[in-house]
């Protein structure tokens, strides 16, 4: 029992599936139709919107000096807006708007990668700045001929193959977009040089210089990934729910923090890995799919994730200070 307790203590990608093991039989207990087959992987393309942007903070909070951003929600918003208006309103080639979006959210990104990383301002403030920025030019092309800010909806219908197809009742952006990705930046992180200068960085930015990573280009390329994750992101809502609306990143930029951090990302820097971010995104997809099924606001929702995140700490702390020192 003591290694056990040690091992929750000390992994938390452990930790998480221990507690989504046992929410997942409560919820089954009393919500019969969740533990349904139907269910379970219906609800898997809720997460990968969310968990793209996650896997983006996780690369950026890792980086260190306060690494964060405050405006991926506004940049999938941006991106979204981006398609919406080329494809829908201007009748460009859906496959061309959809790269040139993807392009919007790598370009918002570099510009919060230059100004932290080449001009070394503050994360907190460069994004926060950009945040503001982007959601400003999301509803700025957002608005049509009579000068109303309004959704694009008129989409070709082979668009939404991406967000709504299903093999095998999986959805067709987790087997194709968002595993792929979770195993790549795995893969990134953890196997090549890029991974090692990263957490390098994140550690001590000092040392990282006299070991002759190149921090600034290092730091910079996090917020461009980032970007791009983000531009992705919008691109599978979009086709998912058949709207582009300046607002669709609202408030996910909070939640894309929360969920990063959940998973065992260090907000100082310098630790963290896709699989525990992975494993908090199943985690917080499980749980809003059962507080849904079970009638609870979506006031309590977002209540319970910070709950949820406070609730994790004070047990990997508690369990840090008894069963640690284990072997």
């Amino acid at each position: 029992m003591k290694k056990f307790l040690n091992l929750m203590a000390t992994n938390r990608s452990f930790f998480l599936f221990i507690f989504l093991i046992a929410m997942f039989l409560v919820f089954s207990f009393v919500i019969p139709e969740f533990s349904t087959i139907y269910n379970i992987l219906n609800m898997t393309k809720y997460g990968v919107e969310i968990g793209l942007l996650a896997f983006a903070e996780t690369l950026i909070i890792i980086s260190g000096g306060g690494g964060i951003d405050l405006s991926i929600g506004s940049i999938l918003s941006l991106s979204a807006m981006v398609i919406g208006v080329l494809a829908g309103r201007l009748g460009m080639n859906i496959v061309l708007a959809s790269i040139l979006g993807l392009i919007a959210g790598g370009l918002c990104g570099a510009v919060n990668g230059f100004f932290v990383s080449f001009l070394r301002m503050p994360p907190l403030i460069v994004t926060l700045s950009t945040m503001y920025v982007y959601d400003s030019l999301a509803l700025l092309i957002a608005v049509d001929k009579w000068g109303n800010p309004m959704p694009v909806s008129n989409f070709p219908y082979g668009y939404f193959f991406i967000g709504q197809q299903t093999y095998f009742n999986i959805p067709f952006q987790v087997i194709a977009i968002f595993i792929p990705l979770a195993l790549i930046l795995h893969f990134l992180l953890s196997k090549t040089t890029f991974g090692r200068y990263l957490f390098a960085t994140g550690n001590s930015e000092v040392v990282a210089r006299f070991s002759n990573v190149p921090v600034k280009k290092i730091k910079f390329s996090v917020y461009v990934i980032g970007g791009f994750l983000a531009g992705l992101a919008a691109l599978i809502m979009t086709s998912r729910i058949a709207s582009a609306r300046p607002d669709l990143g609202a408030g996910l930029n909070l939640q894309a923090i929360t969920i990063a951090v959940l998973g065992g990302t260090n907000i100082m820097g310098g630790e963290g890995s896709i699989l525990g971010t992975l494993m908090a995104i199943v985690v917080i997809t499980a749980l809003y799919n059962g507080l849904q099924l079970a009638g609870i606001s979506s006031i309590w929702q977002v209540g319970t994730l910070g709950i949820i995140l406070i609730g994790s700490a004070i047990a990997n702390i508690i369990l840090s200070r008894k069963y640690s020192s284990v072997e």
